[in-house]
This record gives structure tokens, sequence and C-alpha cells, in this order.
């Protein structure tokens, strides 16, 4: 039972902790472009145009 006194306390501590983070993240803009990304991975960099080759 002593247990569960410090491990409550550090739950709720590590889950408002999440929190913050996560309101932090979308104040700060990290889930603004999600289809961007998405986009980006299918695009070839790599690719060659017709006067390189």
């Amino acid at each position: 039972m002593t247990g569960l006194t410090f491990l409550i306390p550090i739950a709720l501590g590590m889950g408002a902790f999440g929190l913050a983070v996560f309101f932090w993240a979308m104040r700060d803009g990290q889930f603004e472009d999600m289809d961007g990304a998405a986009n980006r991975i299918l695009i070839d960099e790599d690719e060659l145009t017709e006067d390189e080759q």
C-alpha cells in the first residue's frame, strides 16, 4: 500500500508531462503539414532528366 503512495503521483506527473509536451508540439506547429511528408516520400530526387543522360 505504501508503494501506491509513490507510484500514483509519479504516474500522474508523467501523464501531465506528456500532456504538456503534446500541447507544446501543437503550439510549435509540429502537426500543421501532415500531408507534406507523405507526399515527399513519393518524389524521387535521384531521377535523371533527359539532359543528364
